[in-house]
């Protein structure tokens, strides 16, 4: 049965994971995700290398979602194109509503874990109150390709996931969609181990919190275009405060 969360667009289904638009192998399934693994290792490998260059800075940033969607075209050229739908004012609305939805949640999950330990700063935007204005108009440039990046890597394990727990293993879509939902919540958050100083309670419960609100928007819709634009919309306001609250440090 379809669209068992209330929330979830009536009629509308995941990719891939039951042949439609089309079916992948598990062999391409394995293809597509290396790929996924290959696109992250080169970004975290990239992450610390200074001097590069504008330019050559973008492309770990590109790759994070371009290796894996042409990996994905590889194995299925005609349909890849399905995770991405068009946008209007409704699907703008959505990103908003659920970027200001998971600041809410994850500050909340934020005051949790400080209470229960300590909260790690995020190492990759803490000098953005020492960059002049080129330099900020590149990093926030920058998100774009790599949080496009952060959903290609999250949706297309999702989906992988889906498959190998509906097909395989004969669970219901219900059960197997909480299941990939819960699973690449909780990889993500572990993706951002080194970024948040190996704090494991932190990444799990707070990255991984807000992953799950930012993929409510891919269940709804079955459109990368608006879990992506709320995860951008979510982040530039994030480091936008930031950016203000520096300088407004440095005023005093």
């Amino acid at each position: 049965m379809l669209g068992f969360f209330r929330w979830e667009d009536s009629g509308s289904d995941f990719p891939f994971y039951r042949g439609s638009p089309s079916s992948l192998t598990v062999r391409q399934w394995w293809l597509v995700l290396a790929a996924v693994a290959g696109a992250f290792m080169a970004l975290a490998l990239t992450a610390t290398l200074s001097g590069a260059g504008l330019f050559w800075s973008f492309l770990p940033a590109i790759g994070l979602a371009a290796i894996p969607l042409l990996a994905l075209a590889r194995v299925t050229p005609e349909r890849w194109t399905c995770l991405f739908s068009r946008v209007g004012v409704r699907e703008v609305r959505l990103m908003l509503g659920f970027a200001l939805l998971n600041i809410v949640i994850t500050m909340g999950l934020g005051a949790v874990v400080m209470a229960l330990g300590h909260t790690s700063s995020n190492s990759a935007t803490s000098h953005l109150g020492t960059l002049d204005t080129i330099e900020l108009i590149a990093f926030f440039a920058k998100t774009i390709p790599q949080l496009l990046g952060e959903e290609v890597i999250t949706i297309l394990p999702f989906l992988a996931l889906l498959q190998w727990l509906t097909q395989s293993l004969q669970w219901t879509r219900k059960t197997a969609v909480v299941a990939a939902w819960v699973l690449t919540s909780v990889m993500f958050g572990l993706l951002h181990l080194p970024t948040y100083d190996w704090n494991w309670l932190q990444c799990i419960v707070v990255i991984g919190g807000a992953r799950m609100v930012l993929t409510m928007p891919w269940i709804m819709t079955k459109n990368l275009w608006v879990s992506t634009g709320a995860h951008i919309t979510n982040d530039w306001i994030l480091f936008g405060v930031g950016v203000l609250g520096a300088g407004l440090a440095g005023k005093v």
